[in-house]
């Protein structure tokens, strides 16, 4: 298959030292309906950018880290090559998680899935921070896979993360 971009964009984490203040307790995780709920709006909000060409909202929805460290135009040219695609076609679609969802070491909490969409296949990679308390995307990963075997299939690959050392703080 054919791979048309894939973008990374990420922090590199300088840790000096440990911070001595207590972390702030994590939300619960999720219930089915809100993972349900948190995948789906963060796929139909970068749905909307990708099809406005306008990242505002998505950036004013993402983790505070994400938003001290990245811009709305960054999120603009980490999905470029996602212009003018639709994926809403996921909103009446069940997610089908690929792993159970997990707080990991770093207090991320991690969605892993799909949509059984055709002729493309879309797999996602959420993280989500605590950030002014309650779960913000911090990171995401979104691939689109065209199912046929043919060589002129196209992907579509893009990924936005914030360092998540710089969101100990909590903020």
């Amino acid at each position: 298959m054919k791979r048309l971009s894939t973008i990374i964009i990420a922090a590199l984490a300088t840790v000096a030292g440990c911070s001595t203040s207590a972390p702030a307790q994590s939300p619960a995780l999720p219930t089915s309906a809100v993972e349900e709920v948190m995948v789906k709006t963060s796929l139909l909000t970068l749905n909307d950018a990708n099809l406005t060409g306008n990242y505002d909202v998505m950036f004013a929805k993402m983790a505070k880290p994400f938003r001290d460290s990245y811009s709305a135009d960054t999120l603009k040219q980490a999905f470029k090559s996602f212009a003018g695609h639709h994926i809403d076609a996921i909103a009446a679609m069940p997610i089908i998680s690929t792993s159970a969802p997990v707080v990991d070491g770093r207090g991320a909490l991690l969605l892993r899935g799909r949509f059984d969409t055709t002729p493309s296949r879309l797999t996602y990679e959420l993280d989500f921070s605590v950030s002014e308390g309650e779960w913000k995307l911090v990171a995401i990963d979104v691939k689109v896979r065209s199912l046929a075997t043919s060589a002129s299939a196209v992907d579509l690959v893009a990924h936005a993360a914030a360092d998540l050392a710089h969101a100990e703080g909590r903020h």
